[in-house]
């Protein structure tokens, strides 16, 4: 069933905040961030760095609730954007449209679907125009103004195990998309789509074709490429000056099982650059080479522009699941720096290319092999930040073990149960990314870290705790400035935007969203 409401009065309200303007004219995302969000990480950096400055480290302590959203009680997972004054936000199968000044619903778009909800990132935008992809792994365009669909198209067939997470990222006209999966027999793939009509302009395979370049790197005999996985769960980044595209994907597949597809498996576990006009490959690197232990490499590959070691570079770091920091030259993928973020005990060292090297006594065993970090990852899709003014990049840290097994044949996981992380707690860090030294830890509590990060000109770094707090800390030393409880947890990342002249701070909590500005004296 597929429905799409809109209350009158608010309809209204609708039409005339969108009068006069044309939606989001592409050139927008090529700019760093200002009063608006209007892509999943803020703009194409994946920096989460806001210039706005309003709310600092002054007034932190007057921030008060501006308005409080519960559009369900499903967890928001989604970045909301803000555009012209409105907010678009999703959970799965659901997108909503409402006021950013008030938080007042404007439309409701709802389509009910199969497949797996295991969360939703958000839509991407071009024009008057959101992109949405669904749990059984569509793609839909809605119209902005009252959510009613312009088309839909079926990125891969969910009856195979696809579904679909990932907020769309948009690219001149390009609507790059990727797809989800948790089973054996489906290979990952990126796509380019046309934003006017949804006709695929290109897609790129995460396994590559026999015969192409790192197929080596697979079995020659038997179809383990065929089969590989490399799902690319997450929103990527991009660099204009250069047109490239850079992404992080997914683990191979059967996930614990090396034995039955020996070698590297690129190009899972790796991030890679594409071209965006064409889906072909510029570069990778691989961050868990013949990964056998679910380490997804689908953390952002965040881009930036500074001195390294005296020298003015193009940058590129990723704080990887497997719980080592890398950094990049992003034109030509070179390696500059690996350190360790969290404690790790499965690479025996790091090669020539910069990637660890695995350790073949730590693979998963019959009897079981104690492992750090954890299948669950030292990070996951918690979102980064990397703050220039500050010179830091800041992570989302876990410590946690697991016992991995080698199970029946043929089981896709290879893990005896659910029981895959035997202990975990949480601290948030800021690396140095001349030397991967970390250098401030903030203790979050046992469990793990659910929550992304957001900082700003504002000298604050804004995130939150496993008990539930929002927190402003300084991101130069990591102190808390600010604290309240929002009484469920965050498992989205802050973002933040400027309407009025006023400066907002939304946070997503559980089914809520939660709208704060600074009160008056």
């Amino acid at each position: 069933m597929v429905r799409s409401a809109c209350l009158a009065c608010a309809f209204a309200c609708a039409l005339s905040c969108f009068a006069g303007d044309e939606g989001l004219d592409p050139q927008v995302l090529l700019k760093p961030l200002a009063a608006d969000w209007p892509t999943f990480n803020g703009d194409y950096s994946g920096k989460r760095f806001s210039a706005l400055s309003q709310i600092n480290q002054q007034n932190v302590q007057r921030l008060t609730l501006a308005w409080v959203l519960q559009p369900q009680s499903v967890d928001i997972k989604s970045s909301p954007l803000v555009v012209n004054g409105i907010m678009y936000f999703t959970t799965p199968d659901n997108v909503w449209a409402a006021d950013a000044r008030t938080g007042r619903i404007i439309w409701h778009y709802y389509r009910e679907s199969q497949g797996d909800h295991i969360g939703q990132r958000g839509v991407g935008m071009y024009k008057d125009w959101l992109y949405f992809e669904t749990p059984d792994c569509h793609l839909i365009s809605l119209n902005a103004k009252n959510g009613s669909v312009r088309w839909n198209i079926e990125l891969a067939d969910p009856k195979l195990g696809y579904f679909a997470t990932m907020a769309p990222l948009v690219i001149r006209d390009h609507v790059i998309v990727g797809v989800s999966g948790d089973v054996t027999d489906i290979p990952g793939f990126l796509e380019s789509v046309s934003p006017e009509t949804g006709k695929v302009e290109w897609r790129w395979n995460t396994e590559p074709n026999v015969g192409e370049a790192g197929a080596d790197t697979w079995p020659q005999e038997g179809d383990a490429i065929r089969h590989g996985g490399g799902m690319t769960w997450m929103t990527g980044t991009y660099d204009p000056g250069l047109n490239q595209l850079y992404w992080g994907i997914g683990n191979p597949n059967p996930v614990l099982n090396g034995d039955v597809r020996k070698g590297e498996n690129l190009y899972t576990c790796s991030i890679v650059s594409l071209n965006p006009d064409t889906g072909k490959l510029n570069w990778h690197f691989q961050p868990s080479p013949h990964d056998t232990h679910d380490w997804d490499a689908v953390q952002t590959p965040v881009v930036f522009d500074d001195e390294y070691k005296g020298v003015h570079r193009k940058l590129l770091a990723q704080a990887s699941r497997n719980g080592y920091f890398f950094v990049l030259d992003r034109t030509t993928g070179e390696h500059i720096l690996t350190a360790p973020f969290i404690a790790t005990d499965w690479a025996k060292g790091i090669d020539s290319r910069g990637e660890p090297i695995p350790n073949p006594g730590k693979e998963p065993k019959p009897d079981g092999t104690l492992v750090s970090p954890g299948s669950d990852g030292a990070t996951n899709w918690m979102a980064p930040s990397f703050n220039p003014d500050a010179g830091l990049f800041y992570v989302s840290a876990r410590r946690l073990w697991s016992i991995f097994y080698m199970t029946a044949e043929g089981k896709p996981e290879g893990w005896a149960g659910r029981d895959r992380n035997l202990w975990a707690n949480s601290v948030l860090e800021a690396i140095d990314y001349n030397t991967g030294k970390i250098r401030w830890q903030h203790e979050i509590g046992d469990g793990e870290g659910l929550a992304g990060m957001l900082t700003t000109a504002g000298k604050l770094l804004f995130t939150a705790d496993n008990s539930s707090n929002l927190l402003a800390l300084d991101p130069e030393t990591g102190k808390t400035l600010w604290h309240v409880n929002l009484g469920a947890r965050m498992a989205a990342a802050p973002t933040t935007y400027e309407l009025d002249g006023r400066q907002y701070l939304l946070t997503p909590a559980g089914g809520m969203i939660f709208a704060w500005v600074v009160r008056e004296k």
